[in-house]
């Protein structure tokens, strides 16, 4: 999934820039400082003060609609971090990898070695790192917790997916966000911990448990993202 949506952002920094509102460093990575002047940009121009560069924002700022293909879009800030990570890898034996743990610290969350389970850990960074307002489950780490996350929703790009692990009645699991879906029922999982790293691996629907999104984000109706069948076995134990 070859992306052009670190591009894209870092244009939007720029032009947030030159129109006098402080994104903090242009460097096409979302964060506090680039969310609060979309805001603020955004109140200047009368729309809803969200921090989401959704289409009304980006004709506001360039004057002209996005081109971008779905998967780059920029509304989806957390999605973009997501692959922004793509190939960060965990310490095998002694040691962590020390951003792994910086996303623990970052969100207050207890967590002391890449040897516990960081599917949860990852989906709380993206998430937390570029919507400092959404609320995050009581519990990050635990996967299912997630199923108490947001708000249902269809299956779309940028969704949490929640997966039962081991047994659907059992306390296991695995989260991450959906990046698009194969025919015969195969979904992408883009996320963390899967093959110890952040990648996409490819997980029957009939693992699913639900699919949930952002409450601060307005809900989205693009719809399934076909994407082209891939090879291998299906994942089945993602820890």
């Amino acid at each position: 999934m070859t992306s052009r949506s670190r591009d894209e952002l870092f244009r939007i920094q720029q032009r947030l820039a030159h129109k006098g509102y402080d994104p903090g460093i242009v460097d096409g990575v979302w964060g506090r400082r680039t969310e609060a002047a979309v805001r603020a940009f955004q109140k200047d121009n009368g729309l809803l003060p969200d921090g989401i560069v959704g289409p009304k924002t980006f004709q506001a700022l360039f004057g002209e609609a996005s081109n971008a293909a779905p998967v780059d879009n920029s509304a989806l800030v957390w999605f973009q971090e997501a692959r922004r990570l793509m190939g960060t890898t965990e310490v095998g034996g002694a040691g962590s990898n020390p951003e792994i743990l910086d996303w623990a610290t970052d969100r207050g969350i207890p967590y002391k070695s890449d040897d516990i389970p960081w599917c949860g850990l990852f989906v709380a960074h993206c998430i937390g790192s570029t919507l400092p307002r959404e609320p995050l489950p009581t519990n990050p780490l635990g996967a299912r917790a997630w199923m108490q996350f947001g708000a249902p929703c269809d299956l779309t790009l940028g969704a949490v997916l929640v997966f039962w692990r081991g047994s659907r009645n059992g306390w296991q699991g695995h989260v991450g966000f959906y990046a698009g879906e194969e025919a015969g029922g195969v979904l992408h999982v883009l996320g963390g911990n899967q093959s110890n790293k952040v990648c996409i691996a490819r997980l029957g629907r009939d693992r699913l448990l639900g699919a949930r999104w952002p409450s601060t984000v307005p809900a989205s109706n693009a719809g399934a993202f076909k994407v082209a069948a891939g090879t291998g076995i299906l994942s089945s134990n993602e820890a």
